[in-house]
């Protein structure tokens, strides 16, 4: 095992990986004949090492892989190095989520290889892809070593189990094999039974929980059982032959014991009667020759018990074999009675449901009556409801009509009122324009006219001032005098221009409440404008009212019309299902005569089997005697045993 450590390590090294530790510590652990790496992640690198150590590895013969997340390279690589291998009798890949990939490298392994007797491949899913998984079909096919075989939740499908039935045909040396889990179903079941009368090796193989009718369930288990028997009296009589074999050949032995040891006491009895005379030699002789008489007879006499007991044997085993066959029979003819039993009641159900039919058949013809007049009443509502629609119709286009009217007379009314209220107004705006522009000329002519004034005022001020530099003190109070009026005329100007200010702001207080008048009488077109708005809406709304009522009247008929086709449909349903009632029925009846002629089958076969083994045991006690007989007889003694 250390060499196989140091192999690893050294291959590793080799492809420029570093060797795992967990690998190599499983290395130096490692019992005998046994290499254990589950839950072990093994890279790449790792399955390239232990495929090209397996090759030619002749100490391991258990390689258990479990759980080890081996990737779709890492298994192609392993298996490949395991094809070659010549003394692997086990190997576990369960759990490791094998693929296509996989499923072809397996095929591979099984075509290949002619050493592993046990392989388990639970928790993968090689079933998923069908091409792959008839590859490995293929191989499972094509093996002559592999026992035991298990392939529980893999995905394997009714087409996959096909496959597998068709690699059981061909299979020749497979005893067990686990189907558990797995979505097979009706017709993989089948398959699976149809392929078991040419497989006579197989003797366990499970089913369960693949949705497989009980009855499919039964047929594989009754198959099991003959192979069981098969396979049980195979080993018995393979032991039997065995322990003949050897009784045959201890016989063998003894007899050239004898022989050997007649041969030396005739080799000393001939140099003894060469020393003395030729009447003592003839006595000798005689005298020998009788007392080998007497042990031949004694020989041939147990040679004859010898073949009594085993003929007694025999016929006790045949007997035992005959009791087992008569009560297999007396099984199947049980089988064979409740088989018939289960027709009788099928026949009655059928019966039954026959009757159950006719009376459908005629609640079928009154709910057909019932639809028909049901129909003819809709039809009439239909057509009352039609009729209905063109009033309600008719009437709904002459109110539409006298509300267009209508709302055309009262558009027409308010636009005239708006268009003349709109011409006063404007006639009023513009003579507002006009008296304002006419105030705000005067306004600018009262300002020019201060302006004005105050300019010469200014004049006069600066000539007075003038003239009272030039008279000094001489007209100051005259100046003063003239001050005052003309401040009093500024006042009066300015009063004035004050007075103009305030009928400019009256005129513009005017101005905006004939704009609010205007802008009320806009507020007072556009309410009406949505008042008219509102009636068209309301007329529309009230149209659709009417429309939507229409609909929801439609609507109903059209759930009345839809119920009647579903109560068509229910009654084709009905119909339907009595004619898939009825054929099941008669595919049960078919299959309980098929399973009553394969049991008859059985028996015939089994009663064959009887009589062969029966011909078998005969040939092989004469062969027996006649063996013993013939050797008795060609034994190189009797020449020299006196005649009777």
């Amino acid at each position: 095992m250390e060499e196989f450590r140091r192999s690893y390590s050294r291959l590793c090294k080799e492809s420029g990986s570093e060797p795992q530790d967990a690998v190599l510590q499983q290395l130096h652990q490692l019992p005998r004949g046994r290499l254990d790496l589950a839950t072990q992640s093994l890279t790449v690198d790792t399955c390239r090492a232990l495929g090209k150590l397996l090759q030619n590895q002749a100490l391991l013969t258990e390689l258990v892989l479990s759980d080890c997340m081996l990737s779709e390279e890492g298994t192609t690589l392993l298996l490949q190095g395991l094809c070659a291998n010549t003394v692997m009798k086990l190997l576990d890949l369960k759990g490791n989520n094998l693929r296509a990939a996989g499923a072809e490298a397996l095929g591979k392994l099984l075509r290949q290889n002619q050493s592993i007797q046990s392989l388990t491949l639970e928790w993968n899913n090689l079933g998923t892809w069908e091409d792959a998984f008839a590859t490995f079909c293929g191989g499972l096919a094509a093996n002559s070593t592999l026992q035991q075989l298990d392939l529980r939740n893999n995905q394997i499908s009714h087409k996959g189990a096909e496959e597998l039935a068709l690699a059981l045909k061909g299979n020749a040396t497979l005893q067990q094999l686990d189907l558990r889990w797995n979505n097979i179903g009706l017709l993989g079941g089948r398959a699976l039974v149809n392929c078991l009368p040419s497989n006579r090796t197989l003797w366990r193989l499970d089913l369960a929980g693949n949705n497989v009718p009980s009855d499919v369930l039964r047929a594989v288990e009754q198959a099991m059982e003959h192979n069981r028997d098969r396979h049980s009296a195979f080993q018995e009589t393979q032991a039997r032959t065995h322990l003949l074999s050897k009784e045959v050949q201890y016989l063998q032995e003894e007899k050239s014991k004898q022989f050997l040891d007649l041969m030396e006491t005739i080799d000393k009895q001939r140099e003894e009667m060469a020393r003395s005379s030729q009447l003592q030699m003839t006595e000798a002789a005689l005298a020998l020759s009788e007392q080998k008489s007497q042990d031949l007879g004694e020989l041939l006499a147990t040679a004859e018990q010898e073949r009594l007991s085993l003929s007694q044997r025999g016929e006790k085993e045949r007997r035992l074999e005959q009791q087992e066959a008569a009560e297999r029979e007396s099984r199947l003819l049980r089988d064979l009675s409740a088989a018939s039993e289960k027709n009788l009641l099928l026949r009655n159900q059928v019966d039954e449901l026959e009757r159950k039919l006719k009376s459908q058949q005629e609640e079928l013809f009154l709910t057909r009556q019932e639809l028909t007049n049901t129909s003819a009443e809709l039809k009439i509502r239909v057509v009352q409801a039609e009729e209905r629609l063109d009033v309600e119709k008719r009437r709904a286009r002459q109110s539409m009509e006298d509300s267009e009217k209508l709302r055309f007379k009262e558009v027409e009314h308010m636009t005239r009122h708006l268009e003349e209220s709109e011409r006063a107004m404007q006639e009023r705006v513009q003579r507002l324009e006009a008296l304002r522009l006419s105030l705000e000329e005067e306004l600018s002519r009262v300002k020019a006219a201060a302006l004005s004034e105050r300019g010469q005022a200014e004049e006069e001020l600066i000539k007075a001032r003038n003239q009272a530099r030039l008279e000094e003190q001489q007209h100051l109070a005259h100046l003063e005098e003239k001050l005052r009026l003309l401040a009093q005329a500024r006042d009066e100007a300015q009063g004035t221009c004050m007075q103009q200010k305030q009928t400019v702001a009256e005129a513009q207080a005017r101005a905006s409440q004939l704009s609010l008048q205007v802008e009320g009488q806009r507020r007072r077109i556009e309410e009406l404008q949505q008042e008219l708005s509102n009636k068209d809406q309301e007329k529309v709304a009230e149209v659709t009212r009417v429309r939507v009522e229409l609909q929801e009247q439609m609507g109903r008929l059209q759930a009345e019309l839809t119920a009647q086709e579903a109560l068509r449909e229910k009654v084709a349903a009905l119909e339907r299902q009595l004619k898939v009632i009825a054929s099941d029925h008669r595919e049960a009846l078919l299959d309980k005569e098929s399973e009553n002629a394969s049991l008859r089958e059985k028996l015939r076969l089994k009663e064959a089997e009887m009589a062969r083994i029966r011909d078998e045991e005969a040939q092989r006690a004469s062969f027996l005697q006649n063996a013993v007989l013939a050797y008795v007889q060609g034994s190189p003694l009797r020449s020299l045993s006196p005649p009777k």
